[in-house]
């Protein structure tokens, strides 16, 4: 069942408490420990949804703050505040490390650098999953995020793109990372999409709310839509990253720029995304930049809905081998509108495809692939066996 002989205490240091991409895959890594007999305790910044969800499935939970790097912290008093927070989170992690013991630390995505840091000096068998592939984003960011993983024992990349980026920004890395595909939750039993576009068609827009990810052009594509004579509507789902809530005051007030406000309706943030997609047509997820991987392109799949998406490595690998998708040049309202007509248009064979896809979806993106996968890793990783 594992590579070990006797159940591990393993340290997982995660950066948010919320339920979004690498949250959800959080949870199934922890799953998979504690279904392999092991005792697991997650290190978070602070309170949130993910901790109800990581009590009921029996891991401990303690608040440590740490360091979590973002891309304000780069401005003269963001490095202040670098500082500060790294002494802080440093100091923190140091009496976590001690009150646990750990067998294992695994440090989910690299948002988090200081954790194998901490779990070398403690000489801990240190697992690094990087869930992260933004060459857009300044050289010394990336190097800041990559440089932490030279002291981990094991790394894991959730896509080949990711896998390649790590050695684009840092040579050394490359031929490190083990890529082990995220698990992605369906839905208890998919809905099929409605037989007829009655009243226009249903477009859902399901993660954060920020620059990178789009919503905007979402938006606009939608208004582009209705200038053509095509009704739709938007649904979006999610909020905005701490910090950045001005993204979506401007997008609010976008939609009321343009007399959308009974055509695009905000629901907040929503535990899981299957009772909006259920209620949609079809699902967009228009990055600007680059993604990883694509775990709300794979969702809409599982739920049975065409997919229109960015055409960025991340999500082509992801969801490019559906028929039901079609990809489109990022931060193109145009050709995101062009996509959706298609959609519309030929909604028998989209709704067809969709529907097949499904199926081969929820074979292909298995939560027990990936934890038997995830478990097999964090135990076999060097070292990993020795008690402390």
């Amino acid at each position: 069942m594992t590579s070990t002989d006797t159940p591990l205490h393993v340290l997982v240091a995660h950066p948010s408490a919320d339920l979004y991409g690498s949250d959800r895959v959080l949870l199934e890594t922890v799953q998979a420990l504690l279904e392999h007999g092991h005792q697991v305790a997650v290190a978070l910044p602070g309170p949130g949804p993910l901790v109800k969800e990581l009590t009921r499935r029996g891991a401990l939970v303690e608040f440590s703050p740490t360091l979590v790097l973002r891309r304000s912290l780069l401005s003269p008093t963001g490095l202040l505040r670098l500082a500060g927070e790294g002494l802080y989170g440093f100091w923190r992690g140091m009496r976590v490390m001690r009150r646990y013991r750990p067998d294992v630390l695994y440090v989910n995505t690299v948002a988090v650098p200081l954790w194998p840091l901490v779990g070398w000096l403690y000489r801990v068998p240190t697992v690094a999953h990087v869930h992260e592939a933004e060459r857009h984003t300044p050289r010394r960011l990336q190097l800041a995020t990559a440089l932490p993983l030279l002291l981990a024992d094991l790394i894991v990349a959730n896509s080949r793109f990711t896998a390649d980026t790590l050695a684009h920004v840092l040579p050394a890395l490359r031929g490190q990372a083990r890529v082990v595909y995220n698990g992605v939750p369906g839905p208890e039993g998919p809905l099929p999409a409605r037989m007829g576009l009655d009243g226009g068609l249903r477009v859902a827009y399901v993660g954060r709310l920020s620059h990178r990810k789009g919503a905007d052009v979402a938006v606009e594509a939608v208004a582009r839509l209705r200038q053509r004579g095509v009704a739709a509507t938007l649904a979006i789902v999610g909020t905005a990253v701490p910090g950045y809530e001005d993204y979506e005051h401007a997008l609010r007030g976008r939609v009321r720029e343009l007399g959308l406000g009974e055509e695009v309706l905000f629901h907040g943030f929503q535990p899981t995304p299957w009772d909006v997609l259920a209620d949609a047509d079809a699902a967009v997820v228009p990055s600007r930049l680059d993604e990883s991987f694509g775990n709300t392109a794979v969702e809409a799949v599982l739920a049975s809905r065409p997919l229109v998406a960015s055409s960025v490595p991340g999500l082509r690998e992801a969801a490019g081998h559906y028929a039901c998708a079609q990809f489109t040049a990022p931060d193109d309202a145009a050709a995101l509108a062009d996509a959706l007509e298609r959609v519309a248009v030929d909604w028998e064979r989209y709704r067809a495809a969709a529907a097949d896809d499904a199926a081969d979806a929820l074979e292909r993106h298995a939560p027990h692939r990936y934890r038997r996968s995830i478990a097999e890793v964090i135990t076999g990783t060097p070292g990993a066996g020795r008690r402390r």
